[in-house]
């Protein structure tokens, strides 16, 4: 097994910046979900129209 190139303090750091608190908000819950389906080219339906 190689090591990876890039240090893993970096990838905390980037990961740090964009977590939320609030966990269980719906709305962050959908957004997600609407951002999971486009990135997998799925933009035919958005989760708040459903």
């Amino acid at each position: 097994m190689e090591r990876s190139p890039i240090k893993d303090i970096e990838i905390k750091h980037l990961l740090q910046n964009v977590l939320v608190d609030e966990i269980n908000s719906h709305e962050i819950f959908m957004k997600s979900i609407n951002s999971s389906y486009y990135y997998e080219g799925y933009t035919e339906y958005n989760i708040e129209d459903l």
